[in-house]
């Protein structure tokens, strides 16, 4: 902080100086302008600075009239205004040999910038080759005289005036006199140049005895007090009409009287020794402001000059007469140093640091003393200082930067030792407190940090407004908040490169509280804009996206700076609630994905209803519908995959959800209402006994309905006037749920990609599975494809072949009526699926049709009713023509494969050797089956058994229905006695 100053050592160099010409009037009298009135108070009388500087001048002179002739021990800086001849080059100052101010040296203040080494300007014309004779050496009276700028005239006359004053008050002491008054007795106009002068020079004597017994006096006066009236009297008088003062003159005698009386008068009326005329709040502060201020040099008005520790010493001399103490002392020379500073542009940070070093005694004071006088100054002075400190700090982003940062670093420091002192000295409330309840220094960054921060953010905020509005005619422009996000991050990283190092040195956490400020001002205007967001636009996740990776800087500076606190930062982490911008961006993305997914499935509903299943639709067999869906659902993922969010892989599973209902919701409605296998299989007729001779009942009949054709299941007359129920519809929606059931994993693999190719996704989304897949459609296009086979097969079987199967097949004579017909038309069935469904379906639907085929074919030899009888010759018709069922599915092993063919005949492989077997045998299996199954409770009566669905040789109800078509008598019989079967139904 120190600068270098030219050292002077005591008793060594001497200030040496011809008498020099006379200084402009009151030369150090400039007007600093600023905004800082004095604290130190205001006076009441109309006196002016230059009328206190030449009063307190004349104390000063009072003050040290025995000490004035004592020469300095400090060689004065070449340039100054009492230096004005070249100086020899032996007398110049040495840096290394000589010491420093103590006081300079204290407080680390630099020397005027004229102050070094360097060859005097004065060997001009006429100096010639030789040296200059040495000037003597200048008095402190001289240098004091230069530096508050009085003349030489002015300067004479004081002195004649005291020396006068001493002779004729031999052996009192100057605190016993009334200097002003004394003055006015000893100076007559003719010790003035003129009239004018000497008539300018009472008024100002006669307002500073006004000023120091009635305006502001030591003891506080009573109004009434005729003393005191009677010299505001003359003072008014002698203001509009110079008085007579000479010894002898009444006026003056009265005058005298009375000052003299009101200056020696104590608080209980009794009077002091001494004189009490200028120590009254804050006439003496005032007048020892303007002698402090006469240790700055007068050409550099930064610097306080190299003579201070002699001046001062000569200076605290005054404080008899004044009133002062070193304490008073303290808090005037804190606020001089101050106001310097202020007042020169704040460029000399010397006089900032020197004045809050200053403040560092004056801390010391204020704990030891409880006087009230002084706790006002005191309280005055700081406040006056912390004011304006804080109008700089509370807004530190406006008045500091990189540039300036160790003037901010200053300031902070004044402005804490200020306020701890207000705090902890001063304030009743602290004392009430414990001490340890309340950091000032703390408390008061963290202020400045969040007072400052907020102005800068809305400051931020304002820019960004103005910047949006610029660009909102270009494309893509930025929202709002999307660049107050960016900004506000900018401005969190100077506050921690710049303020945060300076502030940290009073709060640890300092960047902390910097961030957790921004990130509550950006909350605020996140919270409104949340509130107003009703669906995902390109603006909302913008901002959404800008504000959570805000939020992570601030939150990762937060974490930095409380690295070494007690709690981790915690602390500072609470005061930063989460945005929950990815909370907010996945609800909204919920959103899109509940629309969108509502909105397909309006469309699968509505293009459904206007499906019409055609199986000329495309060369595929598909219907157009499926394309339609299946392209809006590729559609939904890619705008899915667009949007700009950084959550892709935790919402797909969301989405593929909807897709795979509103897919799964498709499948569902295109197999609707196809039937299945149920749905075609006719009721088995009632179980009656053959009567031979007579199987049929109307053979021959040829315009009367086969009784069969009436127990066919009344769900399949529902269709035959639907068109989009037909075999070749049928067909192309098996079709429709294979292409569907194959573009499935398609679109996983297009999904997989897409995955890859977005920013947010990262390798464990993979690994671990998190890349969701279609779970229910594709069960519900196996599900479907297995309906819609099993009813087509069983359509045609059960129902469009049923007048050559159910209605004609083995009625009658079965050598007569046997299975060639139904083979043809079956065939020819086959033929037309075979070119309408897809290769992957068609094995599975000519295999589910070879199935209904063998089923029908039991059904007529099981369940065939009343038409049908068979005779044990008939056996080998029955085989034979089952047989060439078979053939039509093998096509000499251009078909089915012959395992497959062998896996669906085991049922009719064990049926039909029932039907050669004899009539005994089969009574006397039945029999034993029958009694296997029920026991005991079968051997008084055998009970009649149901059916189950499922022929086997070893089922009872096989067995029965076998007799039961049984041609021969014997099978009649047992059924007439065992069961009581009619004949006929």
């Amino acid at each position: 902080m120190a600068h270098l100053f030219r050292d002077l050592s005591l008793g060594h160099s001497k200030r040496e100086t011809t008498p020099p010409p006379p200084p402009p009037p009151l030369m150090l009298a400039k007007a600093h302008p600023t905004d800082l009135p004095s604290p130190l108070g205001q006076l009441g009388a109309q006196l002016t600075d230059s009328e206190l500087r030449l009063t307190a001048y004349e104390i000063f002179v009072a003050a040290c009239r025995t000490s004035t002739g004592k020469q300095l021990t400090y060689v004065p800086n070449p340039d100054s205004p009492a230096h004005h001849s070249p100086a020899s080059p032996g007398l110049q100052r040495s840096l290394t040999s000589t010491a420093a101010s103590k006081v300079k040296k204290a407080f680390g203040l630099k020397s005027p910038s004229g102050s070094g080494s360097k060859k005097s300007p004065g060997s001009g014309p006429g100096s010639g080759s030789g040296q200059v004779k040495p000037r003597r050496p200048m008095t402190v009276g001289e240098l004091m005289r230069t530096q508050m700028g009085v003349s030489e005239a002015a300067d004479s006359r004081v002195r004649r005036a005291l020396l006068r004053i001493a002779a004729g008050q031999v052996g009192r002491r100057i605190e016993s006199v009334v200097v002003p008054l004394e003055l006015l007795q000893q100076l007559k106009h003719s010790d003035f140049t003129d009239q004018q002068e000497y008539d300018a020079w009472q008024k100002r004597t006669l307002k500073v005895i006004e000023a120091g017994l009635l305006l502001h006096p030591h003891t506080p006066l009573d109004k009434s007090y005729s003393t005191a009236q009677r010299l505001r009297q003359i003072i008014r008088g002698a203001l509009d009409k110079p008085i007579e003062t000479g010894k002898n003159n009444e006026s003056m005698q009265v005058l005298r009287s009375a000052v003299m009386a009101l200056a020696s008068r104590s608080s209980d009326g009794s009077l002091y020794e001494t004189c009490h005329w200028a120590d009254g709040f804050p006439l003496n502060l005032r007048l020892y402001e303007m002698l402090l201020e006469a240790c700055f040099d007068a050409n550099d008005e930064t610097s306080i000059i190299d003579e201070v520790d002699e001046l001062m010493e000569h200076i605290k001399k005054t404080w008899g007469i004044l009133g002062m103490n070193q304490m008073l002392h303290n808090i005037c020379f804190t606020w001089v140093l101050f106001h310097r500073f202020v007042s020169t542009g704040q460029v000399e940070m010397d006089l900032l640091y020197a004045a809050d070093s200053q403040l560092a005694e004056v801390a010391k004071d204020a704990k030891t003393t409880k006087d009230a006088e002084y706790s006002k100054i005191l309280s005055s002075t700081l406040s006056s200082m912390l004011g304006w400190a804080e109008k700089r700090l509370l807004a530190y982003h406006d008045t500091f930067d990189g540039g300036n940062i160790d003037t901010m670093q200053g300031i902070v420091s004044l402005g804490v030792s200020a306020a701890k002192i207000l705090v902890e000295d001063i304030s009743n409330e602290y004392r009430r407190r414990r001490k340890g309840e309340v950091d000032v220094a703390r408390n008061r960054i963290e202020t400045y940090i969040r007072s400052s921060l907020r102005t800068a953010f809305a400051q931020r905020m304002e820019k960004a407004d103005s910047s949006r509005r610029a660009s909102k005619n270009q494309p893509n422009p930025l929202p709002l908040l999307a660049i107050l996000a960016k900004d506000v991050g900018d401005l969190a990283i100077n506050e921690k490169e710049v303020f945060s190092p300076i502030l940290k040195r009073w709060h640890p956490f300092a960047a902390g509280v910097a961030v957790a400020t921004l990130h509550a001002c950006y909350g605020n205007e996140l919270k409104q804009f949340i509130s107003g967001i009703m669906e995902l636009t390109p603006d909302a996740v913008q901002v959404l996206r800008a504000a959570d990776k805000l939020e992570k800087d601030l939150v990762q500076i937060a974490v930095e700076d409380s690295v070494d606190s007690d709690d981790g930062g915690k602390a500072i982490i609470r005061e930063m609630p989460p945005y929950e911008a990815e909370a907010t961006v996945a609800n909204l993305v919920k959103v899109w994905i509940k629309k969108s997914v509502d909105r397909l499935k309006e469309w699968v509903d509505r293009n459904l209803q206007q499906e019409v299943w055609n199986p000329q639709g495309n060369q595929e067999g598909y219907a157009p519908s499926a394309v339609e869906v299946l392209r809006t659902l590729d559609e939904t993922l890619d705008a899915f995959f667009q949007l700009p969010i950084p959550m892709h892989p935790a919402l797909l599973p969301d989405l593929m959800a909807g897709l795979d209902r509103c897919l799964q919701h498709y499948v569902t409605k295109a197999k609707s209402g196809c039937g299945s296998r149920n749905t075609f299989i006719p009721t088995l007729p009632a179980l009656t006994r053959c009567t031979i001779g007579s199987k049929f009942q109307g053979f021959g009949k040829k315009k009367e309905k086969s009784p069969n054709s009436q127990k066919r299941n009344p769900q399949v007359a529902t269709m035959n006037g639907d068109n989009t129920f037909g075999i070749l519809q049928l067909c192309v929606r098996i079709n429709t749920l294979q292409r569907v059931w194959s573009e499935l994993d398609v679109m996983e693999k297009r999904i997989i990609t897409r995955l890859r190719n977005s920013e947010s996704a990262h390798a464990e989304d993979f690994s671990n599975g998190l890349v969701k897949k279609f779970e229910l459609s594709p069960a519900a296009c196996i599900e479907g494809i297995q309906q819609l086979c099993e009813a087509v097969a069983y359509r045609i079987i059960f129902h469009d072949l049923s007048h050559v199967l159910w209605d004609g097949l083995y009625v009658g004579e079965p050598s007569s009526s046997r299975i060639d017909p139904f083979i043809q038309e079956l065939e020819k069935n086959l033929v037309i699926i075979s070119d309408a469904v897809h290769e992957r379906v068609r094995t599975r639907l000519i295999t589910d049709i070879m199935r209904a085929s063998f089923d029908g074919f039991l059904l007529v030899l099981l369940a065939g009713g009343p038409s049908r009888a068979f005779s044990r010759q008939d056996s080998q018709i029955i085989e034979d023509d089952f047989k060439s069922l078979k053939d039509l599915f093998w096509v000499n092993g251009d078909g089915l494969p012959s395992e497959l063919i062998d896996k669906f005949c085991t049922t009719v492989r064990g049926v039909l050797p029932l039907f050669r077997t004899d009539t005994e045998s089969l009574i006397e299996r039945f029999r034993r089956v029958t009694l296997e199954t029920y026991g005991s409770s079968a051997r008084s009566k055998l009970p009649l058994p149901p059916s189950s669905g499922q022929w086997n040789p070893t089922d009872p109800n096989t067995l029965l229905r076998v007799l039961c078509y049984r041609n021969d008598e014997a099978a009649s019989k047992f059924l007439k006695k065992t069961y009581n079967m009619p004949k006929k139904l």
